[in-house]
């Protein structure tokens, strides 16, 4: 297959793993793919007055960064964000939207540049967004490749569309590995830092604070795109390092007793399974991929969305476990990481663009 994919840019998101990761697998198939994306460009005035008003913070990173950094895929980058029209893609077999704009796009292009696939890894209904054009991309005639079953349920129950190609995440476990360990000498808790709002890192830290009332001595280690700032500050004596090298990341997950994630919202949240990858047991809020792979008291636990409460108490239950409840859990979680293998992803989503082109056959 000749297949494009549409980018609004390529930096170091975790979307944009998954997107390379992809790319890349396809490619050393044998299929011809192209990757074109954009400069990273600001919000919307408009839409940053209005997250300003709200007292949300929009992430900044680094532009020179990407993970298609070192792969050998053609990559044409778009001198400014605007819409994509014919000129700027390959004639393909398909074409991926990766991104609601990009889906608007897409739709517009013509029948030379491919069938027409949608691969959603979240849904962007935020307040700093077009609410209104983010739903309609969700209507529009793309077959629709995701990654979790909330995203698929969300699909049929809001959309009506019950012809979704679920493709779950995985973890590059020659990446992401740890050899079987015991708890850290001292209590450690692990969290990316970020300060878009819906990531919950408030909620993460009011989480910890909580859990210090049990475990006097638990320490915080975290990293992320952008650094701490002194509306949401780390706690005295935390280690936080900025955008970490990526063959590095592994040690992070490996020095954690606990991975913590308080969003409130997640498509797949992908670093709690790369934690898992390195045997950590982790604490999550109810949101889309711990859904499918958290099981309470087996590899990590779960709380409701924005109870910090809840996750401290689950946070102080792994960290105060035996050394034999938690090297199970620590295996527990290992074993539903590598469980997830990118060759048996990389066959879902073949199979789902294969399933693109044949329904557009078919209009």
């Amino acid at each position: 297959m000749k297949i494009t994919f549409l980018l609004p840019d390529a930096g170091l998101t975790g979307g944009t793993r998954v997107v390379a990761t992809y790319a890349d697998r396809l490619q050393k198939r044998g299929h011809e793919v192209t990757v074109v994306s954009f400069p990273m460009a600001p919000p919307p005035l408009k839409q940053r007055i209005k997250a300003i008003l709200k007292g949300h913070i929009f992430a900044k990173r680094k532009k020179s960064a990407s993970h298609f950094d070192g792969l050998a895929i053609p990559h044409r980058i778009i001198n400014r964000y605007r819409p994509l029209t014919d000129r700027d893609v390959p004639d393909a077999d398909v074409v991926i939207a990766t991104w609601w704009e990009t889906a608007e796009w897409a739709m517009k292009l013509s029948a030379s540049k491919g069938a027409k696939a949608y691969f959603l890894q979240h849904y962007e209904i935020f307040d700093y967004m077009p609410k209104e054009r983010v739903m309609a991309t969700w209507r529009l005639p793309l077959h629709k490749i995701t990654i979790s079953k909330w995203l698929v349920d969300t699909a049929k129950d809001i959309f009506g569309d019950d012809d979704v190609s679920l493709v779950p995440n995985s973890v590059d476990t020659k990446q992401f590995n740890a050899p079987p360990r015991q708890k850290q000498q001292q209590p450690t808790v692990g969290l990316m830092y970020s300060r878009v709002y819906w990531k919950g890192c408030d909620i993460s830290l009011k989480a910890f604070d909580l859990s210090l009332e049990s475990v006097p001595n638990l320490r915080l280690v975290a990293f992320g795109f952008e650094s701490p700032s002194s509306d949401l500050p780390l706690p005295p004596g935390s280690r936080f390092v900025l955008q970490p090298p990526q063959n590095q990341i592994k040690d992070f997950y490996s020095s954690c007793d606990v991975w913590l994630c308080g969003s409130w919202s997640e498509g797949f949240c992908l670093p709690l399974l790369e934690a898992m990858a390195c045997r950590c047991p982790v604490v999550s809020t109810e949101i889309g991929g711990p859904l499918d792979f958290v099981v309470n008291g087996v590899n990590g636990y779960m709380a409701p969305v924005g109870n910090s409460e809840e996750l401290s108490r689950r946070i102080v239950q792994v960290c105060q476990s035996s050394d034999e409840q938690w090297k199970a859990m620590s295996d527990a979680a290992y074993a539903t990481a590598v469980r997830y293998t990118w060759d048996d992803a990389t066959d879902r989503f073949e199979a789902a663009l294969t399933k693109a082109i044949a329904k557009s056959r078919t209009v």
